[in-house]
């Protein structure tokens, strides 16, 4: 069964404009932030109400940074489309390249992780559930998972539901994803409002 059968959704939901190589498309290096830093500081004050010191953390779909809290210290593992990139970011213990459209399995053990977090990521997944069900996976019992997103992105990359929708319909995209993937306490955040800056929601929940 398909993500799209098995989420109740058309079948040219996770259609993208643009069908070529995602890691040809993400090769040149963007040492770029893709949220504007009002939204950038309502995030990392998100995620430090949400981590403990010492957490183990994956960073999954990351870049040269992580908007994590700098007073804070964690075990961070990163995940992105460009070794560059994650190469440059000096949060990561450790990292890994890979097209979760290609292969959606994490090369990562079972409930190896305290957090999880995906930020202005999830619009490009081709498989959302089944890279939920590997979210959940690789998290704690009662660990959580963040998937925060702007008004921005990638438009010929992003899947043809998420272009389809406004920011509330796209937090219930995210819901709906989480909670097929067998998550709980299924939370939207309103981070920043967009009336002077990029708006920011963030969608978590318990695994």
């Amino acid at each position: 069964m398909s993500d799209a059968e098995a989420l109740g959704l058309p079948p040219e939901a996770f259609a993208k404009q643009d069908g070529g190589s995602d890691l040809d498309f993400y090769a040149p290096t963007r040492l770029v932030t893709h949220i504007d830093e009002a939204a950038v500081e309502a995030l990392t004050r998100h995620y430090e109400s949400r981590l403990k010191p010492g957490d183990r953390v994956l960073d999954l779909m990351s870049s040269w940074v992580s908007h994590l809290p700098p007073g804070l210290d964690f075990d961070v593992v990163g995940h992105g489309m460009n070794a560059e990139e994650l190469a440059a970011n000096p949060r990561l213990g450790r990292w890994f390249v890979q097209d979760l459209n290609q292969d959606a399995v994490l090369p990562e053990a079972d409930e190896a992780f305290d957090a999880v977090l995906v930020c202005v990521g999830v619009q490009y997944l081709q498989h959302p559930l089944a890279v939920f069900r590997e979210i959940r996976r690789v998290l704690k019992p009662d660990g959580v998972a963040i998937a925060s997103f702007s008004n921005r992105c990638f438009p010929t990359k992003a899947v043809a539901i998420w272009r389809a929708l406004d920011m509330n319909g796209q937090a219930a995209l995210i819901r709906l994803y989480l909670e097929k993937a067998g998550f709980q306490d299924v939370q939207a955040h309103l981070l920043a409002d967009g009336r002077s800056g990029d708006p920011l929601i963030a969608v978590e929940a318990r695994s």
